[in-house]
């Protein structure tokens, strides 16, 4: 069930290993992607009610919570990872996280308060990445001024998002390509 570990790289939980479950095409963010992306987040991460929507080994919703998040929602479509992700959220004592399978964005449901920051890592084959960005801002799951970080394979444009989002950040590093986003109401 695991294939491997990956490592929160910053707060309060920096160091500790989280174990990786061995689902087809799983690849969590790498390390020094995380680490640019919660740089960029860092102003705003503090406090922030979070949406791991392809959560996977839940490294960018554990990286949240460890630097200060109030709350992370995460969500994945494969129950053996939910299952993981539910150890892993014992084994930290967080009481600051939900987790559920199910498929985004079909599948997500509306969250008890508004998100702040959101991280989107879809599975790059499954073409899910803009249809998700699309019916977060459509169904209303989107605080004003929230934060969205993008995950692809290529390098996204300006146009490929909904209007009221302005792309702040791009950058690759190696196969990935990232991004972070603002909605603007």
């Amino acid at each position: 069930m695991k294939q491997g570990q990956v490592r929160i790289i910053g707060g309060v939980w920096r160091g500790r290993l989280l174990a990786v479950p061995d689902v087809l095409n799983l690849r969590p963010t790498p390390d020094r992607v995380r680490e640019t992306l919660f740089n960029w987040l860092a102003p705003v991460i503090s406090g922030a009610y979070c949406l791991d929507a392809f959560a996977g080994s839940g490294v960018l919703g554990f990286e949240a919570l460890s630097r200060g998040a109030a709350h992370v929602v995460m969500v994945e479509q494969e129950k053996t990872a939910v299952t993981l992700l539910q150890e892993e959220l014992v084994m930290l004592k967080a009481q600051n996280a939900d987790i559920y399978c199910g498929r985004v964005p079909a599948q997500l449901k509306k969250p008890q308060r508004l998100f702040d920051v959101v991280f989107l890592d879809p599975p790059y084959q499954e073409d899910l990445l803009l249809p998700t960005c699309f019916y977060l801002e459509e169904q209303g799951f989107l605080a004003s001024n929230a934060y969205i970080y993008l995950e692809a394979k290529e390098m996204l444009q300006q146009s490929d998002l909904p209007a009221n989002w302005q792309l702040l950040k791009s950058k690759k590093a190696g196969q990935v390509a990232y991004h972070l986003a603002l909605r603007l109401v």
